[in-house]
């Protein structure tokens, strides 16, 4: 399971939206009046929490770190090599990956609502919804990762990419050092989905890999 699936709450990140109690008030008015079935949505909900989830864009990630040819199909088509892992699926059919290198750091915002990549990523957190987020991302990239405890080197270019409803975006991180030797599985789990939108850095290792 990919690490540090915890929600944020930074600078107001975590705080539900005006859209959310539309919606949760919609739910509630089309349920009474028999048009939705509420035990469908809990089953919805219950797929994306446990079986769709960061957990299938850490395995993708950790693929490309050991995989050179399966890195370059990603950045080439990452819908056709994600789907290679099985991760096929809805807001996941235009998918593009952009790769975090030492000179270009990515950061993957929706301005206009909350598009965002469900087939590898699961369901998007509260604070990515958020009015507060969506506005800092653009105007101010790096105090957004100051906010999530993170600050990247002045000569590190900072890139945000806007999901829409047509394309949607997965950060390749980079593999951190002292992993050399580590096995694929080990590999995924220093990956966490803050890092596959850009939010977060995975910290170098020092000590052994984890016995699975």
């Amino acid at each position: 399971m990919a690490a540090d699936q915890h929600e944020h709450t930074h600078d107001g990140f975590s705080e539900l939206s005006e859209s959310d109690a539309r919606a949760r008030a919609l739910e509630t008015l089309l349920t009474d009046r028999g048009l939705v079935d509420p035990d469908a949505l809990d089953r919805i909900v219950e797929r994306y929490e446990s079986e769709i989830g960061p957990h299938l864009g850490a395995a993708v990630v950790a693929r490309a770190w050991v995989d050179p040819g399966f890195r370059d199909r990603l950045l080439s088509d990452a819908t056709a090599a994600v789907a290679e892992l099985g991760c096929r699926g809805r807001q996941g059919e235009h998918l593009v990956a952009v790769e975090n290198t030492d000179e270009l750091h990515n950061l993957v915002v929706c301005t206009l609502c909350s598009c965002y990549p469900w087939s590898v990523l699961g369901l998007p957190p509260v604070w990515y919804k958020s009015p507060v987020y969506r506005a800092k991302a653009v105007r101010d990239p790096r105090g957004v990762l100051a906010d999530f405890g993170h600050t990247l080197p002045e000569h590190t270019r900072i890139r945000v990419w806007d999901s829409t409803a047509e394309v949607r975006y997965l950060v390749l991180p980079q593999r951190p050092s002292g992993t050399e030797g580590w096995t694929e599985e080990s590999l995924a789990g220093l990956v966490s989905r803050d890092s596959m939108i850009g939010t977060a850095l995975l910290p170098e290792q020092t000590g052994p890999e984890p016995q699975r």
